[in-house]
């Protein structure tokens, strides 16, 4: 790294896991804040450790500051080993970036006698001598990151824990810290829109706004159809996080496949835009009329040459009598080529004509039929169809017999069938064979197929077997039934 980054590292690159100073009390092995100091400046066991980081801010120097202990150097000889601390235990790199780096520790194993004042972070050039101070005070931190640095700077770190006799041993990290540029991979966003295929018509403008991630700033590349872009149709303009492609007039040759490549270091995303060109189609290239009869002309045509770049999406058959020349839309978005005009007014001449379809509209011009359709009133001999009278006759058929039937005294009953006969039979009715039409206890009843006999109030001498007979000239039928009227039950 350079000197000049070197120097600025320390003064605005700090971030720290707790916000004390080196007043503060110090910190034990397990990281939270330890215990107020005990009287005569030693320190009462159970400390523990601040868990929040915290950005220091660099504080002017003071008469008391100066007055403390100076980076780490070589431990006084002087001075008992007790009275200064040992070396942080496990000095790691938590995390790199392209402009910073942040390292950690552990409390030393012995904090000395007269307690500890804070750790001191110092770099090292690769192939420079002189180790650079990050903080220029012992800081009670076991966290810090060096902000402000450059990519491509190498360096060595220690880290030292500080009393009030001195600074103990450093705890250096063997391995060297390179800052290197952070990679992100490419990345494209293609918007929903594009998504699918993107329709435009001749004439109008064409502009892909396409989305890209990546850093650093990757490399942008257009093709079309798998070939250069042609500049002088084509302008694309590549910023660093989109690239537009414009078209300021389409035409039908820029439809196709545009594929967007975003390369970035070895890396490289792809995303293909489908373009596609349209105008409006040609007219139908010949119509004929193929035959006139009644109020019905038959027509054929043949499809356009020119379908407008896109498929069709059907004809429009128009027809104009010959009187007053307008024109009358008969059918629409029509498939077929051929078709049959019908409800043509007898008495009038009339010309056709077919526009094609496609999603730009119809055709600028139509093909119309060279001949006019005369539609003639013709003779109309009516052909009566011969009809054959058909025989119902049949002789009587009960469809639906007589059931036996239990009455009760006093009360009116109902005996009923159905029969079937041509032409209508002759009802009569029986009592255990003796005829009793004209009596008035029965009254005999036939409407509709169906035959009824009711018995008013019978009594237990009106039980027997009846008996209801049909008869034309076709033949005879009957059936039969018991009623059992039973007497009421005396006390």
């Amino acid at each position: 790294m350079t000197e000049q980054a070197t120097s600025e590292a320390p003064a605005c690159g700090l971030e720290e896991t707790a916000s004390e100073s080196a007043h503060v009390p110090p910190t034990g092995p397990s990281g939270d804040t330890a215990a107020p100091q005990a009287p005569g400046g030693k320190q009462a066991p159970g400390g523990e450790r601040a868990s929040e980081p915290q950005e220091s801010v660099p504080q002017p120097p003071d008469p008391a500051a100066s007055a403390a202990p100076a980076a780490p150097t070589a431990t006084d000889p002087a001075l008992p080993r007790e009275d200064v601390p040992s070396a942080p235990l496990l000095l790691a790199v938590e995390d790199v970036s392209d402009s910073s780096v942040t390292v950690s520790w552990e409390p030393p194993e012995r904090l000395g006698r007269l307690g500890l004042q804070g750790y001191v972070l110092e770099l090292r050039r690769e192939g420079a001598l002189d180790w650079v101070p990050v903080n220029a005070r012992p800081m009670m931190v076991t966290q810090q990151t060096v902000r402000n640095l450059a990519v491509g700077d190498k360096f060595f770190v220690r880290v030292a824990a500080v009393s009030s006799a001195g600074a103990g041993p450093p705890a250096v990290l063997e391995q060297l810290v390179h800052i290197q540029e952070t990679i992100e991979a490419p990345k494209i966003r293609v918007p929903r829109h594009l998504r699918q295929t993107y329709i435009r018509q001749v004439g109008e403008s064409i502009n892909l706004q396409i989305p890209f991630q990546g850093n650093p700033k990757p490399q942008a590349l257009w093709t079309h159809n798998g070939h250069a872009l042609d500049s002088q149709r084509v302008s694309v303009r590549t910023g660093d996080q989109d690239s537009i492609l414009f078209i300021r007039s389409a035409q039908r040759s820029d439809s196709g496949c545009y594929e967007l490549t975003v390369q970035l270091k070895g890396l490289e995303a792809k995303a293909a835009i489908n373009i596609l060109v349209i105008e409006k189609p040609g007219p139908p290239s010949s119509i004929r009329l193929l035959d006139v009869w009644s109020c019905n002309a038959a027509l054929e045509w043949t499809p356009p040459q020119d379908t407008g770049n896109t498929e069709l999406l059907g004809y429009t058959v128009q027809k104009a009598d010959e009187k007053t020349g307008r024109w009358f839309t008969v059918l629409e978005r029509y498939h077929p080529t051929t078709c049959t005009v019908s409800d043509l007014i007898v008495g009038n001449s009339y010309s056709f004509r077919v526009f094609s379809e496609n999603l730009c509209g119809l055709s600028a011009s139509a093909a119309v039929t060279k001949e006019l359709a005369h539609i003639v009133k013709t003779d109309v001999v009516a052909k009566p169809k011969s009809f054959v009278e058909r025989d119902f006759s049949e002789a009587p058929s009960f469809t639906q017999p007589l059931a036996d039937h239990t009455s009760t005294p006093g009360y009116s009953t109902q005996l009923s069938c159905s029969v079937r006969a041509s032409p209508k039979p002759k009802i009569i009715w029986m009592k255990n064979k003796m005829d009793i039409q004209g009596d008035p206890k029965y009254r005999a009843l036939s409407e509709q197929g169906v035959c009824t006999l009711e018995i008013r109030k019978p009594s237990p001498f009106d039980s027997g077997v009846y008996t209801c007979k049909a008869i034309n000239v076709l033949g005879e039928a009957s059936v039969d039934c018991r009623l059992e009227v039973k007497a009421s039950a005396t006390h």
